[in-house]
């Protein structure tokens, strides 16, 4: 029989070894509690830029700007939207645009909330492919849409621009009725050699 000591409690016949935890388990654990609040007023209720919300998007705007380095300045008319919609990878950074931006108005998957759906094939401020750019860029409704020139890279509204266009026809569930009129269908993007591409964008 074991020799090792045992509590003063049973329970049905039941007894129970008295094992109590190792002092430098209690007193990390102790420690641990008396750290909390720093790291709170530190993170979460000091200066701006401390949280991880914060160092995590001037992580993402730093690689944003590399990856821009890449293509340049971009050109906000059609045909850039055009060539951008075939590229998954650029229209996936769109979409982080737009997913940072854009849902609280047109709903996480371009379904419309208080602005209009954006999965349909009716546009109200849009006839061609060129007026999404602008429409992003400059505003539209009188300010129902503001405009986001003074918010996004030149870059991010080309991409947004391009991933919006690629919403069109998806007619997501649940989307809010059409708005506006039925346009012709959007040009098919010109695939250019890469090198030709990057001189376009930097020109």
């Amino acid at each position: 029989m074991s020799e090792a000591p045992k509590t003063d409690h049973a329970y049905d016949g039941i007894e129970e070894y008295d094992n109590p935890l190792p002092g430098w388990w209690k007193w990390l654990f102790i420690a641990s509690i008396v750290f909390c609040p720093f790291y709170w007023v530190y993170y979460h209720n000091g200066a701006k830029g401390r949280s991880i919300q914060d160092q995590y998007g001037v992580a993402l705007a730093e690689n944003t700007r590399l990856q821009f380095a890449e293509i340049g300045d971009l050109k906000l008319d059609g045909p850039t939207i055009a060539r951008f919609m075939a590229k998954d990878s650029w229209v996936k950074v769109g979409e982080s645009v737009f997913r940072a931006n854009c849902v609280s108005c047109h709903g996480r998957e371009g379904e419309g909330k208080v602005g209009p759906n954006l999965t349909d094939e009716a546009f109200k401020n849009i006839t061609v492919l060129a007026d999404i750019g602008k429409v992003i860029n400059n505003g539209a409704g009188n300010g129902a849409m503001p405009k986001w020139s003074n918010r996004l890279h030149i870059n991010e509204i080309v991409l947004v621009s391009a991933y919006v266009a690629k919403l069109r026809g998806q007619n997501v569930e649940g989307g809010r009725p059409e708005e506006g009129n039925k346009i012709a269908p959007w040009p098919e993007p010109v695939v250019e050699e890469e090198s030709d591409e990057e001189g376009d964008a930097k020109s």
